[in-house]
């Protein structure tokens, strides 16, 4: 009864078109009144298999590669959904109550994620990956601000995108494999077996990444578009320049920006200029018209469309393309 009441009440909001702190709001007052009655443990049973849910596509991928079919895993954030614009719905908020393992990001954008896991059933075993790296504040170089957000001048946050490096990568699928362990000991050498082998493949990117960025003639990134690879880039000691901040809302460039990262790949020779994936080519293509440079896409890996989830790409396969425009771009 429980769940048919916190629906049909959370339903008037989302249709109402209410902002969503209002919809956290009423569902931490319901969720306190009438609790949901966690089936986790039952379907469990049932299938013999972990539920596990993880809100976007890295963590996802790392715990799909450590379980196999041990486990039943969902991907929150849907293939081809902007993560910045994802709206969880009432059903979203069930299915993370009836999981066995939650995994999330953590961070500002994650503040609707807190409010809900204050209400859930104790047993749900919560991953939150921001607990497993070194954080590091958002990049402030970008040469347009970000007007629609006004901070007070002492008040940093954290960039959150720390599943760029697979430096973070690997520390993260060691604390999800661990966490699966002790949820299901009884295949532990199957998801040991699993997850050694994927730390495998992690720790060559890691190698990789430290090979070009050894031997890179020019270590600049240029970015014509947001920058969400700060973690990469730290990690790698590669330098850049980039049009936008963070996950940056804009995507209008003033003259001045144009200009500049015109004149600076024309001034170093920089043979590759960035865009991020769901991002257009308009802002690239005008510095690509006036210099000798390319575009290049690096892949944030947050999420990946319909078509790359159904053809099987996966954060391996998409940050080994990474590295492969990184080198051309450095070299």
């Amino acid at each position: 009864m429980g769940v048919q009441f916190l629906y049909a009440h959370l339903k008037i909001y989302e249709e109402g078109g209410f902002i969503k702190k209002l919809i956290v709001a009423a569902l931490s007052i319901l969720l306190v009144i009438f609790p949901l009655t966690s089936c986790s443990n039952t379907e469990t049973e049932k299938s013999g298999k972990l539920s596990i849910i993880s809100t976007i596509f890295p963590y996802y991928d790392f715990t799909r590669e450590i379980t196999g079919d041990k486990a039943d895993v969902n991907l929150l954030i849907p293939p081809g959904c902007e993560p910045h614009d994802f709206d969880f719905s009432p059903k979203d908020i069930v299915k993370i109550n009836n999981a066995d393992i939650f995994i999330y990001n953590g961070g500002e954008s994650d503040s609707w994620v807190e409010s809900i896991l204050e209400n859930i059933d104790s047993s749900v075993k919560v991953i939150k990956c921001f607990d497993y790296i070194n954080p590091l504040f958002e990049d402030e170089s970008a040469l347009e601000s970000e007007e629609e957000h006004h901070h007070d001048e002492d008040e940093e946050e954290y960039d959150e995108h720390i599943w760029t490096s697979p430096k973070n990568a690997i520390n993260i699928t060691k604390a999800i494999s661990k966490e699966i362990i002790n949820s299901d000991k009884q295949n532990k050498d199957y998801y040991n077996t699993n997850s050694n082998n994927y730390l495998k493949e992690l720790k060559s990117l890691d190698k990789n990444l430290k090979t070009i960025s050894n031997s890179a003639d020019n270590s600049t990134l240029v970015f014509a578009d947001r920058f969400p690879f700060l973690y990469l880039t730290e990690d790698y000691n590669f330098e850049h320049l980039s049009a936008f901040p963070g996950c940056s809302s804009q995507t209008q460039p003033s003259i001045k920006t144009v200009t500049a990262i015109i004149d600076y790949v024309n001034k170093n020779n920089i043979p590759v200029v960035f865009k991020c994936d769901f991002s257009s080519d308009n802002f690239p293509n005008i510095i690509c018209e006036d210099s000798n440079a390319k575009i290049g896409t690096l892949y944030s890996c947050h999420n990946i469309s319909k078509e790359m989830f159904e053809n099987g790409e996966s954060y391996i396969s998409l940050m080994e393309k990474n590295c492969e425009i990184i080198k051309e771009a450095v070299s």
